[in-house]
């Protein structure tokens, strides 16, 4: 049997691809991939030609060589160039449409693997994740803005009215700011920046991750902006809504 199966899978990882994106590059479907890739089917002769093509391989080392284990080769190269963006504070990106994926699989290594990954050089010396959110709830933060969050692994850490992209089993992903109940570590209330929306508790219990927001990325062009009406009224709500939830805190 050939190996074309494994230096397959051992190629789109080198370059951090999901199986989508190779299979596009490829002109094949995702489900293909997956098939080469577990070794229930045998690359077709014009696939592996575009495989060799974008990698400068011959078809006897595609089909014949086990590419992660030859040493002083271009491949071992782009590996190792891999490996120091890693350790560069690698982070790995959470779209929307993969968040339903990632409520069933964040602690999988092989799914997070999957994900689309940048680095951001004023961030450095922690555990960082990016998540896309989508909503006006947190205005003026837009929707479909990037935040960029690092790991919280103790719950005790949180800090009030800081904002935090929280995964939990029944409310899934979402980017709230977060305090603390005075009478009950196990209950947390998530407040929104938009005060049209009702702060809201969740079980501490149910909490599987948190990220304490570092940054923003967003389109300038879906920068919100407000008239002073409207920020007047804003502010009037949120004072109705912060004095109603220390009452319930206290």
């Amino acid at each position: 049997m050939s190996l074309a199966g494994q230096n397959f899978k051992y190629l789109r990882k080198l370059r951090g691809w999901t199986q989508e994106e190779f299979a596009k590059k490829l002109g094949i479907k995702r489900s293909s991939v997956g098939a080469y890739e577990e070794g229930r089917a045998e690359p077709q002769l014009n696939v592996l030609e575009i495989l060799a093509d974008i990698f400068k391989l011959s078809l006897d080392e595609l089909l014949l060589k086990d590419l992660s284990n030859h040493a002083d080769n271009y491949l071992s190269r782009r590996r190792q160039q891999k490996m120091m963006a890693a350790e560069r504070n690698l982070i790995h990106f959470v779209p929307v449409k993969a968040a339903a994926g990632y409520l069933a699989s964040y602690a999988d290594t092989e799914f997070i693997d999957e994900l689309n990954t940048f680095t951001l050089p004023m961030l450095t010396g922690g555990n960082y994740r990016a998540f896309e959110i989508i909503g006006d709830s947190m205005l003026p933060t837009p929707s479909g803005s990037i935040i960029v969050g690092e790991k919280i692994d103790d719950i005790n850490d949180i800090k009030n009215s800081q904002a935090y992209i929280v995964v939990s089993r029944n409310e899934g992903i979402v980017y709230k700011r977060v305090e603390k109940s005075g009478r009950s570590k196990d209950k947390l209330t998530l407040v929104s920046d938009n005060p049209q929306y009702q702060p809201y508790q969740v079980n501490a219990g149910d909490i599987v991750e948190l990220w304490q927001a570092q940054m923003v990325i967003s389109k300038v062009s879906n920068q919100q902006r407000w008239d002073m009406n409207s920020l007047a009224s804003m502010v009037n709500n949120l004072q109705t809504q912060v004095s109603s939830l220390k009452k319930k805190m206290n």
